[in-house]
């Protein structure tokens, strides 16, 4: 078998190939070794990612969470021993919390258990689990619309914090995206985001092989990608062939030099680049090319055919020469450049302390007002926003928006000095996001994995267009908010295309998600300033169009039982409960109401809030059973969403009053009667279960 010397003496002269052609091999024999993978992509990148990590990316290999770092984002991630390989050779230094710290973020073992059970390296590329990763890609065109909100923090970061003689921010962000990334919608709407922004920090590098899983692209795409490009407002290049060094670095160089808007470079690859026969086809994209054609492969490389995992001497060395002396020396220079940033502006820098460890400013929470009792009350939408006005005017690294329902959502920043994030005013903190929730989602990702504390907000039923990027939030377990209003058939006239049903319980399914349905407005208030508090998993507000009532807090507990997701409000007197009501949201004041009558009819009622079932979960068993104490059976859940789930809490014996079925178009009263949510439906229920009815 050939040694990694005698390769690299093969290779005397081109040590870029060299380094190209181990990226390839480390990525073919990972894949075969694991019998599962795409090696095809890899094997036809190779050379536009090798140029981009050793010749452009301003990125120190010692600490991959260096903040002013340049972002490469894989959306392709099917080919993430791509980015695995990379971060090998590169040298990266294990920096995350799962980690290893300060050894190498991969190894060759690493590379070896690719695919395997408790791997670094998984099938696609995981935010937190290997550091090197900037973000979890796989659900094709995530990755571009994260880049999105990577480039967007980018912005605002150098107009909050940069000063004359202190450019802290200006970092570029780069993205590896194929033809599935340009098929998939969200792609299309980040990418308009993008364009109307003029994010002169954004490009996209575009793998035009024209192969997926099914065959050619011929038979579902034929589009003009780079007109549709150039429409969004785009710089549009081209480059004719991916192993084409020069071109790619020119195209690089011209991408870092346009500052007025994002950039879209296509290339043109082949698939499984070398493989005698499967090369240009889809059978080098979706699984192992076979000991055969590997061997083949490495044959057409000048690889040796019987090597497994060789990375041939001088790579490292070289590797280390290029992106780590640049990288180190731009952080070195960040870093002492920061340290007299402290001196000149320590407030700033301070709070760049606070963002960058998920710290909150002293007295954050301060202004959040308490609400009176008041029998008329508030929307949850409307208390909603007086308390995100009072948080996000004394957090500077809060922004959100919606997608063009924030006077609907209520979810528009008011007090002075807020302003709008648009091109050329990218210190404004409240974001159009325009009809697009899909990309909504993937920007605030992207915004959080940034450092700052995004919301997006829209109505419950539209959780569905963007599912996909809440999901990811909670695999990467990122704080994202998500605000979403007009949670149930309370929506009235508009109708069961409006009116969320499923969707409650599709967030709550989600593992790590907080979801919080508040009853009247302290308990929005309290549900804020527990959300805020959360460093690492992402929450759904949820909340009404319609008033509910403002409870009497000296008559009930205190709305602070919020954090444990179920509470007593009303207690039963005089003996253990005959019957306890569970409610959320507006149905809340329904239980409170049935409790009252029950109380003077002699039954033995108690109210339980039930605003989160997760937070209800994390609960010390004592607890939970002393607020449902398994002992009483007889209980009513009441919410204005599907009934799957409550079971867990109702018991076999309980009764449910909920929906199980679509709404109606009509007015609200008529909907309440039409489904069983009024103070007389509620209480038979109740009598019936406490043995009177």
């Amino acid at each position: 078998m050939a040694s990694a010397s005698t390769t690299a003496s093969q290779y005397s002269g081109d040590i870029d190939l060299l380094c190209i052609n181990t990226i390839r091999t480390l990525s073919m024999d990972a894949v075969q070794k694991a019998n599962s993978g795409h090696p095809g992509t890899p094997m036809a990148m190779a050379p536009v990612a090798y140029t981009v990590w050793q010749d452009f990316l301003n990125y120190d290999p010692a600490d991959a969470n260096w903040p002013n770092r340049d972002r490469f984002v894989l959306s392709v991630g099917h080919a993430s021993m791509l980015l695995y390989s990379l971060i090998h050779l590169a040298g990266v230094r294990a920096v995350n919390e799962y980690e290893d710290r300060d050894a190498p973020a991969l190894t060759i073992e690493d590379l070896q258990h690719f695919r395997q059970l408790d791997s670094k390296t998984p099938g696609h590329p995981e935010y937190r689990l290997t550091s090197g990763v900037e973000t979890t890609t796989g659900p094709l065109g995530q990755g571009c619309g994260n880049s999105v909100g990577l480039a967007m923090a980018q912005r605002f970061l150098a107009r909050r914090y940069n000063k004359p003689g202190f450019e802290l921010f200006d970092y570029h962000v780069f993205v590896l995206a194929g033809d599935g990334d340009m098929m998939e919608g969200v792609s299309s709407e980040a990418a308009s985001v993008a364009g109307h922004l003029k994010l002169g920090n954004l490009t996209w590098i575009y793998d035009s092989n024209h192969i997926t899983i099914e065959g050619s692209t011929e038979l579902a795409f034929d589009e003009d990608v780079d007109a549709r490009f150039a429409a969004y407002g785009w710089d549009v290049q081209h480059v004719d062939d991916a192993n084409d060094l020069g071109a790619m670095k020119t195209a690089l160089a011209h991408a870092k030099s346009v500052s007025d808007r994002p950039c879209f470079i296509k290339v043109h690859s082949v698939i499984g680049y070398g493989a005698p026969k499967k090369a240009g086809t889809n059978k080098a994209h979706g699984e192992a090319l076979g000991e055969e054609e590997v061997r083949g492969t490495k044959r057409a490389y000048g690889w040796p055919e019987e090597s497994s995992f060789l990375v041939p001497d001088h790579v490292y060395q070289h590797f280390a020469d290029g992106i780590g002396k640049r990288g180190a020396a731009r952080r070195g220079a960040w870093l002492s450049l920061l340290a007299r940033y402290k001196t000149a502006y320590p407030e700033l820098a301070a709070e760049l302390e606070m963002m960058n460890q998920h710290d909150l400013p002293h007295g954050w929470d301060a202004d959040i007002p308490t609400f009176q009792a008041d029998a008329k009350g508030l929307a949850s939408r409307d208390s909603s926003q007086k308390i995100l006005n009072a948080i996000a005017s004394r957090v500077p690294w809060m922004l959100g928006g919606a997608a063009d329902l924030a006077p609907s959502t209520k979810s528009n920043m008011t007090f002075a000095g807020a302003d709008s994030f648009e091109a050329g005013h990218y210190g404004g903190r409240n974001l159009h996001f325009g009809i697009r929730e899909h990309a909504m989602g993937s920007i605030c990702n992207g915004l959080a994995l940034s450092a700052l504390r995004p919301y997006g907000s829209g109505f419950l039923i539209f959780s569905d267009y963007m599912k996909p990027p809440i999901r990811l939030s909670a695999i990467m377990e990122l704080p994202v908010l998500y605000i979403f209003t007009h949670d149930s058939i309370g929506v009235g006239e508009d109708g069961p295309t409006h009116q969320p049903i499923e969707q409650l319980v599709s967030l709550r399914s989600i593992p790590g998600m907080i979801v919080l349905r508040p009853g009247d407005a302290n308990e929005v208030a309290e549900a804020w300033r527990y959300v805020m508090t959360l460093k690492e998993r992402p929450a759904c507000l949820v909340l009404s169009r319609q008033p509910m009532p403002t409870l009497d807090r000296n008559k009930y507990a205190l709305a602070s039982g919020l954090k444990h997701g179920a509470y007593i409000l009303a207690e039963a007197q005089g003996g253990d409960p005959q019957v306890i009501l569970m409610a959320t949201g507006t149905e809340l004041n329904l239980a409170v109401g049935a409790y009252e009558t029950l109380k003077s009819e002699g039954i033995r009622a108690r109210v339980v809030s039930f605003p989160s079932w997760e937070l209800f979960e994390s609960q010390p068993a004592e607890y939970r059973h002393n607020i449902l104490p398994p002992h009483v059976t007889a209980r009513v859940s009441i919410e204005q969403g599907s009934t799957i789930g409550w079971d867990r809490y109702i018991g076999s014996s309980g009764a449910a009053i909920g929906m199980h079925s679509f709404g109606a178009s009509a007015p609200l009263p008529a909907l309440l009667k039409k489904f069983g949510f009024t103070p007389e439906a509620v209480i038979d229920v109740a009598r019936k279960q406490a043995g009177r009815g």
